[in-house]
């Protein structure tokens, strides 16, 4: 019997550092995207200001509800993209995904490029939506 639960010890070990690693994923993810999180609150003053919103999700994503003046370039082709951003940046950058996915990722696209002033919206469009704030929808 002892020997069944020596085999399973790795095992255990191995399920144990998993769970671990998802429960502190977001905080490390958080740590070397760079970007600074906002609220809505925080967002709404920073766009008052003439911050740039982008907004990283796809276009069908896009389409069905974005924030008003949101300039959108899918994740995918932020990379090649990023030089028609170059005029904003010494200004706020907010970066906006979907419930903040894609939005690390973004970040890095924009340090890497030398943007230094750079948010990202805690929560995405649907902590937006779900602060009864305005949104656009494309039509067509």
């Amino acid at each position: 019997m002892t020997f069944l639960l020596e085999s399973y010890n790795p095992l255990l070990v191995a399920l144990m550092a998993m769970s671990g690693t998802v429960l502190v994923w977001p905080s490390i993810e958080r740590f070397f995207s760079g970007g600074r999180e906002v609220g809505t609150l925080e967002a709404t003053r920073l766009i008052n200001n003439n911050a740039l919103v982008l907004d990283v999700r796809d276009a069908a994503e896009f389409a069905g509800g974005h924030i008003p003046r949101a300039r959108h370039i899918p994740l995918t082709e932020l990379e090649k993209r990023v030089s028609e951003l170059v005029k904003f940046k010494g200004k706020p950058v907010i970066v906006n995904g979907k419930n903040g996915l894609g939005v690390g990722q973004a970040i890095r696209v924009l340090t890497k490029n030398q943007f230094t002033d750079i948010y990202k919206l805690k929560g995405g469009i649907a902590a937006w939506q779900e602060a009864n704030l305005p949104v656009e929808r494309k039509d067509g």
